[in-house]
């Protein structure tokens, strides 16, 4: 019988806030699952062709489906990606607090250190955590700008995390580096980097200076700084040692998810995979480029659905696949023309991204928060069909219950 903590959520409050008053050793650990999230970006509600989809084939997600429980009244918090994140880690709706909207690279850390995150929660239960693949939460102190060249914090490892590979926000953003942990991966010290969202540095080049030898053209915005000959939100110069390649980043994501889980194996874990796929720019592999005739947002879906098979893949090679429970989604709904000019809109053809929905991201409409969502957990979830309302902030709660934590509302709400 599914367990009724995601059909029912019968002991959450949406959108409040939670402090958890159990230690790992009040936690009996016996029989709780290790959870991998995986959050795709931009993926719509019809993107999937086990929701449908069928100018694009994702057999791994569709593997996952079929093995677990899709849900088709699932929704985000918002319908854009920033406040999605904020509302999933905290187990508050993002409206709540100021300053969650869509981010710059280079906005400080939203998430106020040492209040309860989902992360925390499940550390406090005794698990290793960590998150791999995008953040755009903020990073560095409120008031001030994070240090590139020094250390990068705070950051995912004072919000409950103990390991993070991350980019700061998206990948049509600056700074275009990943960090680990507290560094910027592979900066030379001889090799400073700096980064502004408000004016070029003098003698960069940029999307507009360029635009003819750009790899992939801009239709709006995404014309000021040039990594890898594609235009970017904001200025960057210098870190040239640093500067990810786009067309490796689902597989760099990918490796730092299997590593952690090979080395987390023999005790619980949680890992927040959350992909770059399929927001733009989108620069998939070349292994992936030409899977659909969608152009490179088909190409990503299939990239995406690649990431999950090795996962899924991993977890069966480890014997853990019983032991797992795994939630797959996304941050909002779908978008075509994004600032690039990938062809998505043109190639789209008969396509939905958001199924039978209406508009996508950014919109007010349903097709802007409703969202593809799968659990699976051999012989704990049922695999079927669910039509239970699901919502993404009310997750932190859900499985604070699972692993034994025990929720207490604020002060303020107690009266």
């Amino acid at each position: 019988m599914m367990k009724s903590w995601l059909v029912h959520l019968c002991f959450v409050v949406a959108g409040w806030s939670f402090n958890f008053s159990a230690s790992a050793t009040e936690t009996n650990l016996t029989g709780t699952p290790n959870i991998v999230y995986i959050y795709g970006d931009d993926i719509g509600y019809g993107d999937f062709s086990c929701y449908g989809a069928t100018s694009v084939q994702t057999p791994s997600v569709d593997r996952l489906a079929k093995e677990g429980l899709r849900f088709t009244c699932a929704y985000c918090s918002s319908a854009t990606c920033t406040p999605s994140r904020y509302s999933l880690l905290t187990g508050e709706y993002a409206f709540r607090q100021k300053g969650t909207g869509v981010l710059p690279g280079d906005a400080a850390l939203i998430i106020k250190p040492g209040r309860a995150t989902l992360p925390s929660i499940l550390k406090k239960a005794g698990y290793a955590t960590a998150v791999v693949g995008k953040w755009h939460l903020g990073l560095g102190e409120y008031g001030s700008k994070a240090d590139w060249n020094g250390e990068v914090k705070p950051g995912p490892l004072e919000v409950g995390f103990d390991y993070a590979f991350i980019m700061a926000a998206t990948g049509d953003r600056v700074p275009c580096v990943y960090i680990e942990n507290h560094r910027v991966v592979g900066l030379m010290a001889e090799d400073p980097m700096f980064v502004n969202y408000n004016e070029a540095y003098p003698g960069e080049e940029t999307g507009v200076s360029i635009r003819d030898k750009l790899k992939l053209d801009w239709s709006h915005g995404h014309n000021n700084a040039v990594v890898n000959g594609i235009g970017r939100i904001g200025f960057m110069k210098g870190g040239q040692s640093a500067l990810w390649k786009d067309e490796d980043m689902a597989e760099q994501f990918t490796q730092h998810a299997v590593e952690f889980i090979k080395r987390s194996q023999d005790k619980p874990f949680f890992l927040y995979f959350a992909t770059h796929d399929i927001h733009v720019p989108r620069v998939p592999n070349r292994r992936f480029v030409g899977q659909t005739s969608m152009g490179p947002r088909g190409d990503a879906i299939v990239e995406f659905d690649a990431c999950v098979n090795v996962i899924l893949d991993l977890l069966d090679q480890l014997k853990l696949t019983d032991r797992t429970l795994v939630i797959l989604s996304s941050d909002n709904g779908p978008t075509l023309d994004d600032g690039y000019k990938d062809g998505a809109n043109e190639k789209v053809g008969s396509h939905r991204p958001a199924g039978p929905l209406r508009a996508g991201k950014y919109s007010l409409f349903e097709g802007g928060t409703r969202i593809p969502f799968i659990v699976r957990w051999p012989g704990h979830v049922q695999p079927g069909v669910s039509d239970a309302l699901v919502d993404q902030v009310d997750l932190a709660a859900s499985l604070a219950a699972l692993t034994g934590q025990k929720p207490t509302l604020p002060p303020c709400l107690t009266a």
